[in-house]
């Protein structure tokens, strides 16, 4: 099968024929339609992660995934050769921007019925990030007041709309280009991270979503009322602030779960959540896709079309 894959660490991705993954008993085999990229991508391509997760060459690129069912494996249930599903498969299965992906059982989710597999390939990883930290971590509940920085990201995008479906009030770090756009997300406060110091402006909140790490995880404990929590993807705390202000602090990776994905799925089917697409590549071109990717600057997820 045809696959997007890098064949070593920061090597060029490029289109090569690969074999196509056998079906395993609990797992079900996807016609690829769509996939999207995240930040991770060219983290582990860079090689930055290799002794927590080594890859093997050739390695198959991309997680989030949107098809059609071809095949279900024998222990299997809930899902039938035909279903469209989505889902951001573990490690070992990952490889999303191939012609055919295998998928758990346990990570799998029926697509929204109203959004194109373009659309529902820009949720699984974004979406599972953000609901398992206001949700699993945070525990975030109506009327706390969370700041979600990076809010016009991937996942901000998608947190933003989580915690005001949670009840929550809703500042969030963007840039001016975006800051319509995230308010049109549900985004109660809106700070210019250019001009704007987020740490002198707010107060006296409940959680901090961190995906940027560094002085800005820093300075996100001085705006935490005492027992409040800030939840990290990015960065750790190393000078441990969380004790020193009374607060909680979480690091941690997204864990696929179909049934959390089955959750966001009915949200989006109701409106409650809508997925917010910076480009889309078809396969031929993506190495601009990742290109794009590397910049920093995508407005929500990148997505290619897998299936012409």
């Amino acid at each position: 099968m045809k696959a997007a894959v890098i064949k070593d660490y920061e090597a060029p991705v490029e289109i090569s024929e690969v074999d196509a993954p056998a079906l395993a008993d609990d797992s079900v085999l996807v016609d690829v339609h769509a996939a999207s990229l995240n930040p991770i991508d060219n983290i582990l391509r860079a090689g930055h992660l290799k002794e927590m997760i080594p890859l093997q060459f050739p390695h198959v690129m991309a997680y989030d995934v949107s098809g059609v069912v071809r095949a279900v494996g024998k222990d299997v249930t809930g899902f039938k050769v035909g279903d469209r599903v989505f889902a951001r498969p573990n490690q070992e299965d990952a490889g999303a921007l191939a012609e055919v992906a295998r998928v758990k059982a346990a990570e799998l989710a029926l697509n929204p019925a109203n959004l194109t597999h373009a659309e529902t390939a820009s949720i699984p990883l974004a979406g599972l990030t953000a609901w398992q930290a206001l949700v699993d971590k945070a525990g975030v509940q109506p009327g706390q007041k969370v700041l979600i920085h990076a809010g016009s990201g991937g996942v901000g995008t998608l947190a933003i709309q989580i915690a005001k479906h949670l009840g929550a009030y809703v500042a969030t770090t963007v840039s001016p280009r975006n800051a319509e756009l995230v308010r049109s997300l549900g985004a109660d406060e809106v700070i210019d991270y250019h001009s704007q110091d987020f740490a002198q402006l707010l107060s006296d909140y409940d959680m901090v979503f961190d995906m940027l790490g560094g002085e800005t995880l820093e300075k996100s404990f001085k705006i935490l009322k005492k027992g409040g929590h800030l939840v990290s993807i990015k960065g750790q705390d190393e000078k441990d602030q969380a004790k020193d202000y009374g607060v909680k602090f979480d690091w941690f990776f997204m864990e696929p779960n179909g049934t959390q994905l089955t959750t966001l799925a009915g949200l989006l089917e109701d409106g409650t959540l809508k997925p917010v697409i910076d480009s889309e590549f078809a396969m031929a071109d993506v190495a601009a896709a990742y290109d794009k990717l590397a910049d920093g600057h995508a407005v929500g997820k990148i997505v290619v079309n897998v299936a012409a």
